[in-house]
């Protein structure tokens, strides 16, 4: 095809090759959002290594493909990186409107920190009328049936959306309990 550089076809990507050729291109594109070279250089290695430590080996039949798969990656990481300082920014103004006394010490905040992260990322996860259900059920402490009026569905609808978002709950629960005593069982 003219005017498409071609890659080899059926063969998977050299990533290599991909970082020196593309690498420069994808920090400016991330700069022209960021507006800020450091982060947009990290972002950008963080993008390769996204692709370097994926267990399915990427095919791409043109530059455009690769560069379309490179750029929705770093993307993503981006929204991330939005989502996480949205949260430190929130907790941080929550820290400054309670009294001095009652600060949790550096290393509370920073696991503070991560939980809210993860919870986010867990609410990210789950469909928008799931996450939507449970954040007005459990921190508005709103009804079933308010619930519902708020979002145009059944109560019953309600109870079944707040349970996914119950059980998500629970399996995010699992996985810091799962990693606190393998931590606790190493020699």
């Amino acid at each position: 095809m003219p005017g498409v550089d071609l890659l080899e076809q059926g063969e998977p990507i050299d990533i290599g090759s991909l970082y020196l050729n593309h690498n420069s291109w994808l920090r400016s594109w991330l700069r022209q959002r960021l507006h800020c070279s450091e982060t947009a250089a990290d972002l950008a290695q963080d993008t390769f290594l996204r692709l370097l430590a994926s267990s399915t080996q990427h095919r791409f039949g043109t530059i455009a493909q690769a560069r379309s798969y490179l750029r929705t990656t770093a993307k993503n990481l981006c929204i991330n990186r939005w989502r996480r300082q949205e949260i430190e920014r929130a907790w941080l103004e929550t820290l400054e409107a309670s009294p001095s006394a009652y600060a949790p010490s550096a290393e509370r905040q920073v696991i503070v920190l991560q939980a809210l992260d993860e919870i986010s990322a867990m609410l990210q996860a789950l469909a928008p009328k799931t996450s939507r259900a449970f954040l007005l059920a459990a921190v508005c402490q709103m009804t079933d049936k308010e619930v519902g009026v708020e979002l145009g569905i059944s109560d019953r609808m309600v109870r079944k959306h707040v349970a996914k978002a119950m059980l998500a709950c629970l399996k995010l629960q699992a996985r810091h309990t799962a990693a606190e005593l393998a931590h606790i069982e190493a020699p």
